[in-house]
């Protein structure tokens, strides 16, 4: 008993735990004390809007529609339950490796039927030629972890159900941003819409014109046949413009895990203007995005299976107790003459293994090499994302302004041909070729538009959205009993 005591003590105190303890590589590259981008000097300062909750980011776009819609990816979406199903499962892993740290209980119990009349001393039921013994029995085994094999399985575990959430919230981020970039390529599919039935009206008011002096002799067929070329070619657009609003709106409906009959998003104006993020510091980027942080939590995962593996290089120590009642009689059971009890240590190890021990051991420690390299990937992929939507709201920004200006020159050359053709100084392919000039000059500056707000979700969701790294649900402690069903509580996860 004073040796049992003696390894309960060392269980509980936390000694022993065998491995390296986890800490945090650094990035490859240490974070800079700025982002290349916001060192321009043609950088324009975040707008007010910038300073609104991230945790709804996309509400700084002022859209209500919008604001209906990204509220249902938390609703329904099918691949973020997916993903708390997954997390779900994470956490019931940690419980069930946490199990081996309390004793195992069990029971046996039997009636038997015996033929004929034994020789026993003891008592004996006789049922015709037959008789009944009754057995019933308890046993106990514990596990003494010396070694900290079963701790570094918990921690291991623990760190992946946190990698997990991090993969959660990683998965609803991407949802909300591919939602966002679709809403925004709807509303500007409907915008080429409208300037395109603007167009197809104008043209079709042209080839009038054209016709009335075909009618009165003054120009040729083939102005006619132009203009009504013009035309048709311009009409086509429409429709085709048609198949890629339905497809926005379909992966709209997909998005808030609804088929595409249950959603109609009615045509609206899109965002007339496209608000500038400011990016913070770099190294705010570590704490910021979900993805570094399961890669992170994968990697203290890793870690810890280290220490598994090294622990099976010393012998397991198992506590065992049993205990039998066996009679013939079932009113005297329950008692000191009928019971037999066996209590005691045992050891078991592994001596000659042909160096399977050695090779898992290398192979753990592979794996946190590989999770490492992993995590430092992460980190300069993010990197390089916010550079690239930096990159793209500072020019973009440059690029709307001289397209406005390209777009004037285009109509008012437009103005000007068609007034010179109708006076009869110019051909008819002159006014086709500023009017396809200008119409041409309009779709790219939807473009530019359109591109400047996918910008600017593609740099919030590049910076994590409102997510924070500090959201993570705690380590679940060693011995502790927090259940999946009690984390799936937590005020942190939105369903």
């Amino acid at each position: 008993m004073r040796r049992f005591g003696i390894l309960v003590l060392l269980t509980l105190s936390g000694c022993g735990m065998v491995g390296p303890d986890y800490q945090r590589p650094p990035p490859a590259t240490p974070p800079t004390t700025s982002f290349k981008e916001t060192s321009d000097s043609y950088f324009r300062p975040a707008l007010p809007r910038d300073a609104i909750d991230r945790g709804k980011w996309w509400s700084m776009y002022d859209d209500h529609a919008l604001d209906l819609l990204a509220a249902q990816v938390d609703v329904s979406n099918q691949n973020l339950k997916e993903a708390e199903a997954a997390y779900r499962q994470a956490v019931a892993l940690i419980r069930q490796s946490q199990s081996p740290l309390y004793p195992t209980i069990g029971y046996t119990g039997s009636v038997l039927q015996q033929s004929g009349r034994t020789g026993s001393s003891t008592a004996i039921v006789s049922i015709g030629n037959s008789t009944a013994q009754t057995s019933i029995g308890g046993t106990l085994s514990w596990e003494i972890d010396v070694w900290g094999r079963i701790r570094r399985t918990i921690e291991s575990d623990s760190a992946a159900a946190q990698a997990s959430a991090a993969d959660l919230m990683n998965a609803r981020l991407s949802a909300q941003s591919s939602l966002v970039t679709n809403y925004f390529s709807l509303r500007f599919s409907d915008e080429r819409k409208r300037v395109l039935e603007q167009s197809v009206a104008a043209f079709a008011r042209a080839l009038e014109i054209v016709r009335n002096q075909f009618n009165a002799g003054t120009v040729s067929q083939l102005d006619v046949a132009q203009a009504q070329a013009q035309l048709d070619q311009t009409r086509a657009q429409l429709v085709a413009e048609g198949v890629n609003r339905a497809q926005f709106e379909h992966a709209i409906a997909a998005l808030m895990g609804r088929t595409p009959a249950e959603v109609s998003i009615a045509a609206e104006p899109a965002p007339s203007d496209a608000p500038t993020i400011d990016a913070g510091i770099p190294s705010a980027l570590l704490e910021r995005r979900p993805d570094i942080a399961a890669a992170e939590r994968q990697m203290a995962s890793a870690n810890a299976q280290i220490g598994v593996a090294v622990a099976a290089y010393y012998p397991d120590i198992t506590i065992t107790a049993s205990i039998n009642f066996v009679s013939s009689v079932l009113s005297n059971l329950i008692s000191i003459a009928n019971s037999v009890w066996s209590f005691g240590p045992q050891l078991a190890g592994t001596a000659i293994d042909g160096g399977s021990r050695a090779a898992q051991v290398e192979s753990a420690r592979a794996n946190y090499d590989k999770t490492v390299a992993t995590y430092r990937q992460t980190v300069i992929t993010a990197f390089q994302q916010v550079e690239d939507a930096l990159a793209q709201q500072r020019i973009l920004e440059q690029q709307e302004r001289v397209q406005r200006a390209a777009l004037a020159a285009a109509r008012n050359a437009e103005r000007l041909a068609f007034n010179q053709y109708r006076a009869g100084t110019v051909p008819y392919t002159t006014v086709i070729t500023t009017q396809t000039t200008a119409l041409n000059n309009e779709l790219t500056l939807l473009g530019v538009r359109q591109s400047r707000l996918v910008a600017s979700a593609t740099l919030v969701t590049a910076l994590g959205g409102g997510w924070r790294d500090v959201e993570l649900p705690p380590p679940v402690p060693i011995g502790g009993q927090q259940t999946s069903r009690e984390l799936h509580k937590k005020s942190w996860w939105p369903f």
